[in-house]
């Protein structure tokens, strides 16, 4: 773990991740006061002048690289988004992307899915095998399963999925989550 990283920094100001799923997203996340934006939509045609946009404005830009259309899920498009698009990391849940990504320097985020008991073991062994800098688990009202992975993983704990509420945001950090990603825009200003 990088602790070093400036995603240390910014989500100490502001735990709260502005997750943009739709276009119309973009200029009410760069107003808003989150310090890092989560790209959950996009293209191999609009990507590098998003992230330039977001980054232009202060704030770090994670891609989520398993839903940018036009892009191959293999290591040579992660190459090519990290050198015409300057990101700050990558946010995926393949393993050889999150290789790759720490091979070139990227802050890495691998994004588990507890759907069940046999999801939440795999995700445990794949974290402590391939060291992300950071995890998001999904759902994120699971403060039970946040606590379990903050005990069980050296890994900053992010949040995320079904959040609705301020409530949520509180009990998961409370639950030791580092940061909350949401894609609801009046969660983004609490």
């Amino acid at each position: 773990m990088r602790s070093n990283h400036p995603f240390f920094e910014k989500i100490g100001i502001n735990p709260i991740i502005a997750a943009i799923n739709d276009h119309n997203m973009i200029d009410e996340a760069i107003a808003s006061p989150c310090e890092i934006i989560f790209l959950l939509k996009g293209n191999i045609l609009n990507l590098a002048e998003v992230s330039k946009r977001l980054k232009d404005s202060g704030k770090l830009v994670f891609v989520h690289m398993d839903l940018m259309e036009g892009l191959t899920k293999e290591a040579v498009a992660l190459e090519y988004v990290s050198k015409t698009c300057h990101l700050d990391g990558v946010i995926t849940t393949r393993i050889s992307l999150l290789k790759k990504a720490k091979e070139l320097n990227l802050f890495t985020i691998q994004r588990l899915f507890l759907l069940d008991s046999l999801s939440l073991e795999r995700g445990i062994h794949s974290v402590k095998n391939i060291r992300p800098d950071a995890v998001e688990i999904l759902p994120g009202i699971i403060p039970k399963m946040t606590r379990l992975l903050k005990k069980e993983l050296n890994v900053p704990i992010i949040t995320g999925g079904l959040i609705k509420d301020k409530e949520d945001v509180i009990e998961s950090l409370q639950a030791g989550a580092v940061g909350i990603s949401t894609s609801r825009k009046e969660i983004w200003y609490l």
